[in-house]
Order: structure tokens, then sequence, then C-alpha cells
């Protein structure tokens, strides 16, 4: 049913807590594959693809031929877009599953996408206050960030023409989507605190 995509670089350390919270979709029956699209990392990257059972795909730098060239290879109806720090809360795989259920059922398959909510990982204001920030751009314009996920059917995604080439590829997907055509999953995605800029500007959450 559903097909991962990940854009790596250096990725070792970053990898194994966000393949692992996916064994949850592998047990629920939601997950087809995982495939890592790479950008020429020097460290144990392809040892973790490998011992974790994904494919691994060694790509380009532009981060938009890499995520196209991930979906190419990926079998499920559906896609889900994550970047190498976006771990999963408990619960996601049957918050997806019931989407895709949803949408197909509707027919809105080839309309709607969906993302998960944001928390930050961290004690303090900070971390909530990039959550709350996420909250609101996401409310207000549309843009969740690129560590928040995108689930999005395979027809829907080829049809849009997938991710552009160039800067802010993930972002100008989103715009392509529209805010109308985004569904906020009740389940969360935890990032590092830190990842809370701007969409773009995350540093290893835009490998």
């Amino acid at each position: 049913m559903l097909s991962v995509i990940i854009p790596t670089q250096n990725s070792e350390r970053r990898l194994v807590p966000v393949l692992s919270a996916l064994v949850q979709g592998v047990t629920a029956g939601v997950l087809r594959d995982v495939t890592l699209v790479d950008n020429g990392s020097t460290d144990g990257t392809a040892t973790i693809a490998d011992g974790a059972g994904c494919a691994f795909l060694p790509s380009v730098g532009d981060l938009g031929v890499r995520l196209r060239q991930g979906a190419a290879a990926s079998r499920g109806r559906w896609l889900m877009f994550l970047t190498d720090q976006s771990f999963l809360e408990e619960g996601w795989a049957r918050e997806v599953a019931h989407f895709i259920e949803a949408a197909e059922r509707r027919g809105q398959a080839e309309r709607i996408a969906g993302t998960f909510r944001l928390a930050v990982d961290g004690y303090g204001l900070r971390p909530r206050l990039g959550e709350a920030v996420a909250a609101a751009r996401l409310a207000l314009l549309g843009l969740p960030k690129p560590g928040q996920g995108l689930i999005i059917s395979h027809r829907h995604y080829d049809r849009l023409g997938g991710h552009p080439s160039g800067v802010k590829a993930e972002q100008r997907l989103l715009a392509r989507i529209g805010r109308r055509g985004i569904h906020v999953l009740r389940a969360r995605v935890l990032l590092a605190d830190g990842m809370g800029g701007e969409p773009g500007e995350e540093g290893a959450l835009s490998t």
C-alpha cells in the first residue's frame, strides 16, 4: 500500500530510530517498501539501509531530482516522504491506514494529501514555541515543514509532476497541492530541538 522515501546524506546516526519507528507500518500491513535516495554518503548509511531491508539509491545532489527518483522506484499506491530526522510516534500506521482508506473510499485519492502534527523534542520554552509556530504556519498558510512528512497517492504525485528540481523542492510541491488539499493527521512526528526554523533552513532536514 505505502512506500516511504527518505533523502539521506551521511545519515547513519540519525537513521536507526527513524527506521525503527517504521516497523509499526510493517506489522500493521501498511508499509510495503522503504527507499533511501542518497547524496554521496561516506559513512555507514548504506550499511544501515541494507541491514534494515531498505532500497538504497545513489543519486545526485538536487533534492527534487532525488525525491522523484525515489518515487519512481517505489511500488506502493501511496507515497510517504520523510526526512532522516522524522521520528514517527506510536499510532502513526493506524492513522495513515485510516487516511488512505477514507481518501480512496470518497474518491479523493487524487485530490488530497496528508501530513503529521509536529512535535519538537526537548524541554523548556523553545521546543513549545517551535511547535506553536509550525502549527500556526500550517493553519494559516497550509505549509507543513519538510520534516512533518507528506503522504500522497502515487497517481496524484505523478499528476502534479512530482517534486520540482532546484531549491525548495518540497515547499514548491506543497504549493502545487494547495492549502485545501492538505489534511493534518492526529499522529505526530517528532523532530529534534533546533529544527524549528523556516522550511528550507533546517540544515539536515533538507538534505
